[in-house]
Order: C-alpha cells, then sequence, then structure tokens
C-alpha cells in the first residue's frame, strides 16, 4: 500500500509542523544524532570501496558506495534525527502556511549547526580507532584522496552537485512517505541515494564528515599522500570555501520534488 499524492503532501506537511515546532534543545540532539548516522554511512562507503574499483570497475564500485552509504539515511528516517538536507522539504509546511519563516529559518539553523557537531564528532572518534591503518594505510589514503577532490572542485562544479544531490535526497525522502511501513521506506531511500553518491553528487553534511576525516590525517606519519596539487587546499578554510559554502547554496535552491 502506497498513499496517494494528497496524502503524501499531507504527511510530509504534517512532519515538517512537528519538526519545526521541537524545542530547540530536542532538535539540536537530533541533529547529531543524524551528523554521526550520515558519518556511519560515509565511512562504510570508504571502507567497502578501498579497493573495490580494481576488481569490479569504477562504475560499480561507486555504485557499491551509494548502497552502503544509504545506511546513513535509512538510520535517520527509521530511527528517527533531524537532517538538514531532507529537511529543506519543511519548505511544504511553509507554502502550505502551517509554519512561519521564522519556525523554518529556526529549524534548518539549528540542525545545519547539530549536523556539523555530529559529523565532526564521528570522524574525531573514528580517526581515534587507528582504522585508517588498514590494509598498510590504505584506508587513511583513500579517505584523504576521497576529501581532497571535494577541496578541489570549482564552486560551480560544488554547487551544481550539491543542487543535484538534494533533488534526489528529497526525492528519497519524498517516496518514503508514500510507504506506509518500514520496508517500504528503506527500498524507498535505497536507490536514489545510490543514484546520488554513484553520481558523484556532494552532500553537504556527508562532507562534514569526509572533509575533516581528511584533514585529521594528512599530518599522520605514514600517510604519503601523492597528488600534483598537493594538499593546499585541504585545510578547514579550504573545507569552508571550496566546498561547504557552495554545497550548501546548491543544497538550498532545490528544497522541493514535487508540488
Amino acid at each position: 500500500m502506497i498513499r496517494t499524492e494528497n496524502q503524501t503532501v499531507q504527511t510530509v506537511c504534517e512532519t515538517g509542523v512537528k519538526k519545526a515546532q521541537r524545542p530547540a534543545k530536542k532538535m539540536l540532539i537530533l541533529a547529531i544524532l543524524a551528523g554521526v548516522y550520515i558519518g556511519f554511512g560515509a565511512q562504510l562507503a570508504t571502507t567497502l570501496t578501498l579497493d573495490a574499483a580494481q576488481y569490479i570497475g569504477l562504475g560499480l564500485s561507486n555504485v557499491l558506495a551509494g548502497v552502503v552509504f544509504s545506511v546513513g539515511l535509512i538510520l535517520v528516517l527509521i530511527a528517527g534525527a533531524e537532517l538538514f538536507t531532507g529537511n529543506n522539504l519543511l519548505c511544504v509546511s511553509y507554502l502550505c502556511n502551517r509554519i512561519t519563516g521564522n519556525e523554518l529559518l529556526k529549524n534548518w539553523t539549528i540542525v545545519y549547526i547539530g549536523n556539523f557537531i555530529g559529523s565532526i564528532l564521528l570522524a574525531w572518534i573514528i580517526f581515534n580507532t587507528g582504522l585508517y591503518a588498514t590494509g598498510g594505510n590504505a584506508l587513511g589514503l583513500k579517505a584523504i584522496e576521497l576529501a581532497n577532490n571535494k577541496v578541489n572542485l570549482s564552486f560551480s562544479q560544488a554547487f551544481f552537485r550539491g543542487l543535484a544531490c538534494n533533488w534526489l535526497v528529497c526525492l528519497a525522502l519524498w517516496m518514503a512517505s508514500k510507504a506506509e511501513n518500514n520496508t517500504g521506506k528503506i527500498l524507498s531511500v535505497i536507490f536514489p541515494i545510490t543514484a546520488f553518491v554513484a553520481s558523484g553528487f556532494e552532500h553537504s553534511i556527508a562532507n562534514m564528515y569526509f572533509i575533516p576525516m581528511g584533514i585529521f590525517l594528512k599530518g599522520v606519519g605514514g600517510l604519503a599522500y601523492n597528488n600534483v596539487g598537493g594538499l593546499v587546499n585541504l585545510t578547514w578554510g579550504g573545507f569552508i570555501a571550496k566546498n561547504l559554502i557552495p554545497v550548501t547554496l546548491g543544497i538550498m535552491l532545490l528544497a522541493e520534488p514535487s508540488s
């Protein structure tokens, strides 16, 4: 059973009202958890695609990364948490005149900050596990490579990759809202999320894990990352200016998958 379009609009609208009217403290805690959940998906994707490309090819390796990264959004959806990218759907509640502009901006601000805290917290925890030494430091080098690639995109590349990413994220959550059971919700999430990861789009919250992890690792002895351009942009300033700002702007431009 799936909900009709009108029922889905109503469901998304009511969910948005609930999210927007949560107490700020609870909203922040749930946002921190969402950052952690997305970080788990990012870590799993990094680990499972460590050497997959040499066996199954780059394309299928990217598909594998997308499938396992979906764990992050599944945790957010089923366990319950506040994710900035998905909360762009609060625009539906705003357009239905169920929440105010101030409530919308309050939610986005608190949730964005909470996601940032949670993602970096998990990156710091995983860094301190020493798992980057897996495969003779191959996992650490993979993490640095991923992070460095992200901070060397042009502004327009990062912007449009963020826009395309959130189109699929919002569609995933929109379709999940049509489902009446958890199995349907999970299946609704997996395919759009796999599509955005495999396509190489940019997710601002995932990057709050990927890029800080690269920053933590680049100073570790034994991780000799060889790249013609070096790691000049792999800094906190580069993270914010070269990736986080343009990707976030792209994500916010496309906040609603359906009218």
